[in-house]
């Protein structure tokens, strides 16, 4: 090789290991956007070019994108999280076509497994762009049982007040306080305690704060007073993540064993066994990961010698089990009651009769009450999804002025009683708002299928005088997308008879809904356009249906 050729080979490898450092001093800004991309686009288009790249950990239509980028090896100086946040469980988007979310538990399993050294262990920065991502608002609260269960432990009525207090604070589970352990050691988290900017407007926002005066602050690990003043009129706040030092860094500790990857099923299923023996308004309050522990379990996981062992050392925990079951015995919610219950059976220490029995008498207790409340009708219908109740509903001893109210009328058809049934059909088409609901609730569980009901209640709804009644048995009635035809004749012929142009829109809608290429034609059309009344709103769903009927 001659002297000018080595020398261009030198140079050329010189200029080659000078663009791997440079890129190698890039700090790495992820972006996780599973709505608008208007806030990753403006730090894009503010940041220098030479200073920062751009990784973006979703990847379109694949499921596990955040897997995917922890395999990678990613390493992250900032992260940017743009999306819908429901307030406690799942970042997602609005957009119809969008398949992509983020959950809350997915994160909170990476970061408890170290499973993503890269993504989270040199952040300097995260930017969570989403409503009430650094709520203070505790999403979970203590029930009276928890301070019952403390005295009948042996404590004072203060001293289980203070404890009570204690574990509400350390059980709390507010949203800032999620994130503040999934972003462990993270020096600022920005996020909002309440209604954060829609896309747009946070993009304009960081804009005017990504001047040439706040390229210090990027990426510094400093919380940025500018920054926080830009956002002021939108909540926005900064946190530091989780340390050692922190009072909460030993609840975290326990949280991560529900959920670290590197323990065996058996292994936490033994943690869950030392929780056991702890104050049971403490077990209450893990209540919620326990469960998700279990419905996270393969079928193989479940048959595993280890973990058998350690599910027999529990059903054998007499002590534990009879404190357990005193409690749920005492639950305030019923729908707590019910999960305990269910649990207990998950646990070995309910037979399936026991549990049925346990159900049906907390059921036999709601029923009792003078009032039932559409969320306890909801309860008991979930309950019996599978019909086992339906043999035990002998269990329970009403008065016939009991069976008679809709509320307990739609309870016991929950629980397969054909008179219940009847007599909630019949509330559907009442003059009772409150009565309506119970009957839309129940219906929601089991709507009607029987072709013979269908025409008995479509046919009362026509007969009924109260337009507002009128409206909501229609709603009711519209999600169950007809495809009888002699109930669809009774809306045709309904329609216009109608005396308002809300009662009209609402058998539009059921019909909409329906299976209407059976009406199609040229008759049913000047129905609809002949005696449709007149509107003020424009366009609505009878000129949607109208449009579609010629069209088909």
């Amino acid at each position: 090789m001659t002297i000018s050729v080595r020398t261009l080979a030198l140079a050329a490898l010189a200029v080659m290991s000078w663009g791997t450092v440079a890129d190698a001093d890039k700090r790495t800004v992820c972006t996780i956007t599973v709505n608008s991309s208007d806030e990753k686009e403006m730090f894009r288009q503010r940041l220098p070019e030479g200073q920062y790249r751009f990784v973006e950990l979703v990847e379109r239509g694949r499921a596990d994108w955040l897997a995917s980028a922890c395999k990678q090896g990613i390493r992250c100086d900032l992260l940017v999280i743009s999306g819908h946040f429901d307030g406690a469980t799942v970042f997602y988007s609005d957009q119809v076509a969008a398949s992509e979310f983020l959950p809350v538990a997915e994160m909170e399993r990476a970061s408890c497994s170290d499973s993503c050294p890269g993504l989270f262990s040199q952040l300097k920065e995260v930017y969570l762009f989403g409503c009430n991502t650094l709520n203070s608002d505790a999403t979970r609260s203590m029930s009276s049982e928890v301070g019952r269960s403390l005295v009948r432990g042996g404590h004072s009525q203060v001293d289980a007040r203070r404890l009570a207090n204690a574990l509400d604070k350390r059980h709390g589970e507010s949203t800032r306080d999620r994130m503040r352990r999934i972003f462990v050691n993270v020096p600022v988290i920005y996020g909002f305690s309440s209604v954060a900017p829609l896309g747009p407007t946070a993009a304009t926002l960081l804009g005017r704060y990504l001047q040439a005066s706040s390229m210090a602050d990027v990426g510094s690990g400093r919380s940025s007073s500018r920054l926080l003043s830009t956002f002021a009129a939108e909540s926005m706040i900064a946190v530091s993540g989780l340390s050692d030092a922190d009072p909460g860094a030993a609840y975290r500790r326990e949280s991560c064993q529900f959920v670290d990857d590197r323990l065996s099923p058996a292994d936490k299923l033994d943690f869950i066994h030392t929780l056991l023996h702890r104050d049971m308004g403490e077990v209450r309050m893990f209540l919620e990961r326990i469960e998700s522990l279990f419905a996270s379990l393969s079928e193989s996981e479940r048959r595993a010698p280890a973990f058998l062992r350690a599910l027999d050392e529990i059903a054998h925990d007499d002590v534990a089990r009879d404190r357990y079951l005193a409690f749920s015995d005492d639950a305030d919610q019923p729908a707590v009651r019910a999960r305990m219950i269910q649990l207990a059976g998950t646990l070995g220490w309910l037979a399936p009769a026991e549990q049925r029995a346990r159900l049906m008498r907390m059921i036999g207790e709601l029923l009792a009450q003078r009032s039932v409340a559409l969320d306890e009708v909801d309860l008991i219908c979930s309950l019996n999804a599978d019909h086992a109740l339906d043999q035990e509903r002998h269990r329970l001893s009403l008065s016939p002025s009991q069976s008679s109210e809709v509320p307990q009328a739609a309870a016991l058809a929950c629980l397969g009683s054909t008179e219940g049934r009847a007599r909630v059909l019949q509330a559907l088409i009442s003059r009772e708002h409150a009565d309506v609901r119970v009957a839309q609730v129940y219906l929601g569980h089991r709507p009607i299928t029987d072709a013979t009901e269908l025409r008995a209640v479509t046919e009362g709804i026509a007969r009924m005088t109260d337009a507002g009644a009128q409206i909501r048995a229609l709603d009711t009635l519209a999600r169950h997308r007809l495809s009888d035809r002699e109930s669809l004749d009774v809306l045709v012929r309904l329609f216009p008879a109608a005396e308002s142009i809300e009662v009209q829109r609402a058998i539009a809608a059921v019909i909409i809904r329906s299976d209407y290429q059976m009406l199609s034609g040229p008759e049913f059309i000047r129905v609809l356009s002949g005696s449709r009344l007149k509107s003020t709103r424009g366009d609505d769903v009878i000129d949607i249906l109208i449009r579609r009927l010629k069209a088909s």
